[in-house]
């Protein structure tokens, strides 16, 4: 496959199609395929092949697409399973730049044979360079030029185009749930495509063409699997940079991760909540049903952000307006008091018994009154106080809603209208009327709010700058980490995993390895003060479990029978351990535990795993992710998501924690990750106590699992 992106236009407007399985049987797929073509308005060339018929739908039947009067951009294969490979022989022979495969019985069967014939095809595109989409999909549809290559009848009437674009990669939600529910609400699709299996083409190449699109503004993603976390990342943060946001409903949320974790920090990664966290980390707007990807781009196809999250509202229906505050606090809206100017512009419009306040009543009385709601919408438009404007109506006359859906396109602010009801005086009048001319309109409460949130969050990611690559911390000695791990075998040593870490500037306790207990005591004696003693073994990576940890020691006499009880534990814990010796260790002064780890994703690679220690991990789960590397700001957004943060911040009388050396110490851990991401399977640091500001922090313990080599 092609490293760049593919040139997908002639694939979605081709200038000639081939239809290989051609049939005017509309109880067959391709008679379905062939007939929604012809109906949905194609002016390209059409070649049916089928070497059983002279003529198709009034078309010449070619035997073989190698009889085709010319190479045909786009070709659609509907054959048997075991047929597709030398048709897709066929094609390439004669040309042909790209192919759908619509049949079904490859890999998503989960034999040994689909699999192989899936495999088959894989190759089959790198070898030749011929794209293809499927096999087992439903096709495209390209509202824009007018071609439709699918068996859907949602595509029986051509809609007209709109700004928002599908990837999916199951056919009957891409093209129901999504596509032509969007389109009920009054949605405009500008393309729609159902990849299936992908053995080729993915989601990732055809989002890729939509940003790149100019009629395209958003992009809805019905995901299944993300096949390259890297990739995403870079494609979402193109999409930024040209403003296009991409809202995904990421499929399988409940699948458990696939790896046995042998650290702490592997056993609290799981696999949905790293994707959730990178999708949100590269501003990839995630919601949680179908319904929600074409509700946020209502909204976000105007392409115009709000600047925070403060949203006013007017209404005529006061419990409306209290449901809004309710469900917009607990998504992080506030609905701030108006400034002295709105204040004396409601005054003049509103009657004498209609509130100020925000949300603002508008009561009854200005039902019939449309310039009322066109004042009051201006009037909140103009209050610096504001960053978002919600009309809300229930049973309206048409022109009260008109005169507010016609301030909503001309205000400079984000507006979105609540229409809970119905039109009083025009029944042809509905919420989808105003949503077919640009207007954001919703009826129910909480799904307005959410697309408000949707656009809150995507104006404030393309405030950050995310052009600028995270740089790397200085005093970071890459050479030498790298030479630590290569050494060993396995799981690394509590010692050997903490000089890893002091390699990328980590702070860890004072130690050496003791081989007797006389040499405990002298080391002891050097290290000054009270001790800890852990058995150092390959073979026994979780220490307390096999209680061969002495905490707190003092004194000669302590040490050593210290040193001996932590041999013997161990050599009892597991028979033929391999005992290096005992690790002397200075007891760290007390600080705040925190916990920080990285786990290998298969998807988006070395992840950064980050929480407070004690019950916020073990019980709470308290833990945030990142994809490495990221950068201070990042970091301390990361943290900002705990629940636990307060107690970085001080509570109860505790002091202040040294966030700032906690965010360098995030930031270094996710070099680590990037540097050394293809020798680490699993780090965990738990914990690294943290303490007040400008005492910095200590790990106590660390482990690394090496990563298999292949």
């Amino acid at each position: 496959m092609n490293e760049s992106a593919p040139d997908l236009q002639p694939f979605f407007s081709p200038a000639s199609v081939a239809l290989i399985g051609a049939t005017d049987d509309l109880t067959r797929f391709a008679g379905r395929v062939l007939m929604r073509m012809m109906n949905f308005g194609y002016q390209g060339k059409v070649f049916p092949v089928n070497p059983r018929f002279k003529e198709v739908r009034g078309l010449k039947c070619y035997a073989s697409v190698r009889d085709v009067p010319e190479a045909p951009d786009h070709v659609g294969i509907v054959v048997p399973a075991e047929r597709v490979m030398t048709i897709l022989e066929d094609c390439a022979a004669r040309g042909a730049r790209f192919a759908t495969v619509y049949t079904g019985g490859f890999a998503e069967t989960g034999t040994t044979e689909g699999r192989a014939m899936q495999a088959a095809i894989t190759a089959f595109a790198r070898k030749t360079g011929m794209r293809i989409m499927g096999p087992n999909c439903n096709g495209i549809v390209n509202f824009i030029d007018g071609f439709a290559m699918t068996t859907s009848a949602t595509v029986a009437i051509r809609q007209p185009a709109g700004n928002v674009g599908v990837v999916a990669q199951s056919g009957g939600a891409g093209q129901v749930n999504v596509m032509w529910r969007a389109q009920e609400a009054g949605v405009g699709i500008s393309y729609e495509v159902s990849c299936g299996n992908s053995a080729d083409l993915n989601i990732l190449d055809f989002i890729e063409f939509m940003i790149a699109d100019p009629g395209t503004d958003v992009v809805m993603v019905l995901a299944e699997n993300i096949p390259d976390g890297a990739r995403l990342l870079k494609v979402a943060q193109r999409a930024a940079e040209v403003g296009k946001p991409i809202v995904m409903l990421k499929l399988g949320r409940t699948a458990a991760g696939s790896h046995a974790a042998a650290s702490h920090t592997g056993a609290m990664a799981g696999a949905d909540e790293v994707c959730d966290a990178a999708l949100r980390q590269c501003g990839i707007i995630r919601v949680d049903d179908c319904n929600e990807l074409y509700e946020t781009a209502m909204l976000l196809r105007t392409r115009r952000w709000p600047r925070g999250r403060r949203v006013a509202a007017t209404t005529i229906s006061g419990g409306n307006g209290v449901l809004l505050v309710d469900l917009g606090a607990n998504l992080g809206m506030s609905f701030p008091a108006y400034g002295d100017n709105t204040l004396a512009a409601l005054a003049q419009v509103l009657p004498k018994h209609g509130t100020t306040a925000n949300p603002t009543d508008v009561t009854n009385a200005a039902i019939g009154h449309p310039d009322m709601f066109k004042r009051c919408i201006e009037a909140i438009a103009a209050d610096d106080n504001v960053d978002v404007i919600v009309p809300i109506f229930t049973l309206s006359v048409a022109s009260d809603v008109r005169q507010a859906a016609e301030a909503a396109k001309r205000a400079t602010k984000p507006v979105a209208i609540l229409w809970t009801g119905a039109c009083n005086d025009d029944p042809a009048f509905t919420a989808k009327s105003l949503a077919l001319e640009g207007v954001p309109v919703y009826r129910n409460t909480l799904s307005c709010l959410k697309a408000l949130r949707a656009a809150m969050s995507y104006g404030e990611l393309l405030r950050q700058s995310l052009s600028t690559a995270p740089q790397r911390p200085a005093g970071i000695d890459v050479d030498a980490a790298r030479a630590q791990i290569a050494a060993a075998t396995g799981t690394l040593t509590e010692r050997t995993s903490k000089a890893v870490l002091a390699a990328y500037g980590f702070p860890v306790t004072r130690e050496a390895l003791a081989g007797s207990a006389a040499d405990a005591a002298r080391i002891a004696c050097e290290l000054g003060g009270e001790v800890a003693l852990k058995i150092e073994s390959v073979d026994i990576p979780h220490k307390t479990e096999a209680h061969a940890i002495r905490l707190h020691v003092s004194g000669d006499a302590a040490v050593r029978r210290a040193y001996d009880e932590v041999m013997a534990a161990a050599a009892h814990y597991k028979k033929g351990a391999r005992l290096e010796g005992v690790l002397v260790q200075q007891m760290a002064p007390p600080g705040l535990e925190f916990m920080l780890g990285l786990v290998n994703d298969p998807v988006f690679g070395p992840v950064v795993v980050a929480g407070l220690g004690g019950i916020h991990v073990e019980v709470l789960h308290d833990i945030v992710y990142r994809v490495a590397p990221i950068d201070g700001r990042q970091a301390r957004a990361m943290l900002r998501e705990l629940r636990g943060y307060k107690m970085l911040e001080g509570v109860r009388g505790a002091a202040p924690r040294d966030i700032d050396v906690l965010c360098d110490l995030i930031v270094r851990l996710s070099w680590l990750g990037h540097d050394c991401g293809d020798q680490i399977a699993e780090l965990d640091i738990n914990p690294l106590l943290l303490n007040a500001i400008g005492d910095g922090a200590r790990v106590v313990d660390a482990l690394i699992v090496k990563r298999a080599q292949a």
